[in-house]
């Protein structure tokens, strides 16, 4: 008999569209079968720019990840507000919840950092429901729900079968993690970094930050994945994103190791923190 995996989701930062959960629904009921999902009512409140309060943010992470009869739990979405929650969310987590996989990426990266440095190993960067919405996010959509089904080593970004310890963030929330009790130990790994919207400028700034840090000049290296919607900067800035992330790992004595198959678009391909394990 085929096992059902049942999987919980979360809105930590903004509000989810019912819409939303409608689509992502029907996919996987045709083409996963076995994947069971439920939608926490917290995907849908709203208080202002979140999907409600913290403390309800906070309370329906914390009711699904030490739910026993969850095998994962899947972020809603992006945006902005885990930070606000981190330190609630984690602090509130029992033994059972270091069973599941935790799937998700930018904003959510607080967590998944939050969860990685705790020692959790089912973190996992990949797409989210909301990403149904992209073009060609239906792609985007089956591919977190095959390897929340089977683990499918198609749905993997090319260079982790290779890389050793690995590990997945957008940009910006990596930066704003340098420092805080959320940033883990990642020596020996690689980084894999992606960015949206931001002028080149940021890109720059936050990439000095990052290889700045001396915790994570022991990585074994960077790589850079898509970074896309850039705007124009004015005047032109003069260097692309290769460039600057050569120039900075360059002085930080990084090793550059090329792109990475990952950013914020249908195409995003999913890295299990830590890298592939033994079954």
């Amino acid at each position: 008999m085929t096992r059902r995996i049942r999987v919980g989701i979360v809105a930590p930062s903004s509000r989810l569209e019912r819409a939303v959960a409608e689509r992502v629904t029907a996919l996987a009921a045709e083409r996963f079968p076995t994947v069971e999902l439920h939608f926490h009512p917290q995907c849908f409140q709203s208080s202002g720019h979140f999907a409600g309060s913290d403390a309800e943010r906070a309370g329906a992470f914390g009711e699904f990840a030490n739910d026993p009869s969850l095998d994962a739990v899947w972020f809603g979405r992006g945006g902005y507000g885990s930070g606000r929650i981190a330190a609630t969310a984690l602090g509130q987590l029992t033994d059972g919840a270091r069973a599941k996989t935790y799937l998700g990426y930018s904003d959510a990266g607080v967590l998944l950092a939050g969860l990685y440095g705790k020692g959790f190993q089912g973190v996992v960067h990949g797409p989210m429901p909301a990403d149904i919405n992209r073009s060609g996010g239906e792609t985007a959509v089956a591919r977190a729900l095959a390897y929340l089904a089977t683990g499918a080593a198609e749905t993997l970004e090319p260079s982790v079968a290779a890389s050793g310890k690995v590990v997945a963030f957008n940009l910006m929330t990596f930066s704003q993690l340098i420092g805080t009790p959320f940033q883990a130990d990642l020596s020996g790994h690689v980084l894999m970094l992606e960015e949206v919207s931001e002028y080149m400028y940021r890109i720059d700034r936050s990439l000095f930050h990052v290889t700045s840090n001396p915790a994570i000049r022991r990585i074994a290296g960077i790589r850079l994945g898509r970074c896309s919607a850039i705007p124009d900067n004015d005047p032109p800035f003069g260097q692309t994103e290769v460039e600057i992330v050569q120039h900075w790992c360059g002085k930080a004595g990084i090793p550059y190791l090329g792109r990475a198959d990952i950013g914020h678009d249908a195409d995003n391909k999913i890295v299990p923190f830590g890298g592939l394990r033994s079954a």
